[in-house]
């Protein structure tokens, strides 16, 4: 098999994969609370990339590491996962899948604009209008496309999922700055969130979890932080075109919304369907003009 079809077939299956962790957060939170939910994942996810890094002998690789990588990896660690997922799992917990997942997507266009401040990047007229037709988008969703009300299933919990694209986009945009193995340094930022992740946990919850809901946590961990991270990477690695590996996730959403629908039990709403198409529509036209502007910023 040729380096392209190996990379679309790991792309494919790392989507695969992302799709159904909306429908498996909402399952395990129907089984503990987000604290445990948290803790749960950040070991899972720990080992899984534990098992990627010793089977492919590069676990000594992480003792080469700098004590400015190691301070790097604790301070992204901090931001992803304990931050991150901490916000996220609350926001699942308040919100139904269908509404939280689309809102949580929006993190490539938050990326995007924080850009401009962190990395000096200029703000497009691309990207203003980018934000523009996604969150009409989000307006939809979260309001049912009832905008003579404005009621919303849990005004905490948009503003947590918002929340999340905002710490997800500065993870990214810290973690470039990152010069280490990308594999090796999820692994770190995890073993440093492990700390305050169990101390959250025993201040705030407990570490009484059902047999299902550790299984349930097991795959969050493996799948969300894990395994299919280490899948997609090997996918980028081996194409020979980014843009059509990149454009696999844009089926991610829609995947999720089938898993949603039959395996958690969600009816899906008439107005999520033209809602999330307006937040890919907004993120596509972003991405397509990326290559070749010129004079076009604002």
């Amino acid at each position: 098999m040729k380096d392209q079809r190996k990379a679309m077939l790991f792309g494919l299956l790392a989507v695969l994969a992302w799709s159904t962790v909306a429908t498996a957060f909402k399952l395990a939170l129907q089984r503990m609370d987000h604290f445990q939910l948290l803790f749960l994942a950040n070991v899972f996810s720990l080992l899984s990339l534990g098992i990627v890094l010793s089977a492919q002998g590069r676990l000594k690789k992480i003792l080469q590491v700098t004590r400015r990588q190691l301070g790097m990896c604790a301070g992204l660690g901090i931001l992803n996962p304990f931050l991150y997922y901490l916000i996220l799992f609350k926001a699942y917990a308040l919100l139904p899948a269908q509404v939280a997942q689309p809102l949580n997507y929006t993190w490539a266009l938050t990326l995007s604009w924080l850009a401009v401040p962190i990395l000096g990047h200029r703000l497009r007229w691309r990207d203003a209008l980018a934000g523009a037709i996604c969150y009409g988008g989000v307006l939809i969703i979260t309001t049912g496309g009832d905008f003579r009300t404005w009621q919303m299933d849990s005004v905490l919990g948009v503003v947590l999922a918002l929340a999340s694209t905002l710490i997800w986009a500065l993870y990214w945009l810290s973690n470039a700055r990152l010069r280490f193995d990308p594999v090796g340094g999820l692994f770190l930022g995890f073993l440093f969130s492990l700390p305050p992740v169990v101390l959250v946990t025993w201040l705030f919850s407990d570490f009484s979890i059902s047999a299902s809901g550790v299984a349930l946590g097991a795959y969050v961990g493996a799948v969300e932080m894990g395994f299919t991270f280490v899948l997609w990477l090997t996918a980028m690695r081996l194409t020979s075109s980014t843009a059509r590996l990149a454009n696999l996730i844009f089926l991610s959403p829609f995947l999720s919304l089938v898993f949603i629908h039959f395996v958690l039990g969600e009816h899906i709403r008439v107005a999520t369907i033209p809602g999330l198409i307006l937040i890919i529509v907004g993120l596509w036209w972003q991405s397509v003009g990326r290559a070749g502007e010129s004079g076009l910023e604002i």
